[in-house]
């Protein structure tokens, strides 16, 4: 049997299966429950949230033989080919490289044929924003005034791009990112079901790393996996992906505190040492100030800290002020953005 990755073996199939996305779900059952279905539809927001799922979800419930079901209706005859995005009469288009006129044309003279096996055609438009504004607008008219069959489902990342005249068009739907807590429970689901042991703080720093996209979680654990050997901890995300590491953050935070020089320079040098970028070191120890900065204004939940706030330096919650912890977190975003144009990274890290 071939292998399939994570987030295609696990991508949503009915409604129930949307993870983080309530007011979309519910939105769109009661407008199936009540017949009003709209003849366009926008889905908008960050990658790997739902957009594309949720959308041939509701080809699948618009065209369920039993008439349009709010649940989904997830085994009749052509639902699996919805489901792969290979249906006769669902057609997915990819709007980045179908951008022209002559594109859009093609589909106006295709919407004039009744769909052949379903009840409504429907056009999937992935990345509408990339079209032309000629492209754009020769759709107009046909979003307006389509055929009782035809529906279009449009997705896009940016939907400031999408020009006004589209939107009025079509019913808007706003996807938000998926919290931190629902990647992991998934991404802990899918460990249990691959037989993979995980520790706790390993899938947390997956979850959060996906900064609430959880295609792009499935795909960085099916790499973590492929070096566990079957056990998943964060020293080996911290070793395989050249990570800091909290410990070590913990300890460049007390020579701080301490105003050990020498201290932070070995730290430094262990670091680096270790295969870490002077980039991604930069951006790890900002995160930290960070979290230290929360800490020190009363903020203590961990989904926003990344940890639970005793397992911070408590030295230098003690001792800097949040003053100096913030002048701190400004230094790192500096040298953050200076590296990119740097001489020599390392020499800027050492500054700093």
């Amino acid at each position: 049997m071939n292998y399939e990755v994570t987030a295609t073996r696990k991508r949503p199939r009915t409604f129930d299966s949307l993870v983080g996305q309530e007011f979309v779900v519910a939105s769109l059952r009661n407008s199936l429950k009540s017949g009003r279905i709209a003849h366009a539809y926008l889905f908008s927001g960050p990658r790997g949230v739902g957009k594309t799922s949720a959308a041939r979800i509701l080809a699948r419930a618009l065209n369920c033989p039993n008439g349009p079901d709010a649940e989904g209706c997830d085994d009749y005859p052509g639902s699996e080919e919805i489901a792969r995005g290979t249906a006769i009469d669902v057609i997915e288009i990819d709007g980045a490289s179908n951008t022209s006129v002559n594109d859009v044309r093609q589909i106006k003279d295709e919407v004039l044929f009744a769909p052949t096996t379903s009840r409504y055609k429907i056009y999937i438009i992935d990345e509408v924003h990339m079209l032309s504004n000629s492209a754009f607008n020769a759709l107009l008219k046909t979003i307006e005034e389509p055929p009782p069959y035809i529906i279009f489902i449009f997705a896009t990342t940016e939907i400031h791009k999408v020009p006004a005249t589209i939107r009025s068009r079509c019913q808007q739907f706003t996807f938000r990112l998926i919290p931190v807590d629902d990647v992991k429970r998934m991404l802990a689901a899918v460990a249990g079901e691959m037989a993979v042991q995980a520790d706790d703080d390993a899938l947390f720093w997956i979850a959060k790393e996906s900064t609430g996209s959880l295609r792009d979680a499935y795909t960085l654990f099916d790499q973590v996996v492929s070096f566990s050997d079957g056990h998943i901890t964060l020293e080996k995300l911290r070793d395989k992906l050249g990570l800091v590491g909290l410990e070590y953050l913990n300890s460049i935070a007390d020579a701080i505190a301490a105003g050990d020089g020498h201290a932070i320079v070995e730290l430094t040098e262990e670091v680096l040492f270790r295969g870490v970028s002077v980039e991604q070191f930069t951006i790890d120890l900002a995160e930290y100030f960070r979290s230290i900065l929360f800490i020190q204004k009363g903020i203590h939940k961990e989904s926003i800290l990344g940890y639970s706030p005793d397992r911070f330096s408590g030295k230098m919650l003690k001792t800097l002020t949040d003053t100096q912890v913030e002048h701190a977190l400004e230094l790192c975003l500096s040298l953050y953005r200076a590296i990119r144009y740097s001489m020599n990274q390392r020499f800027d890290l050492e500054l700093v």
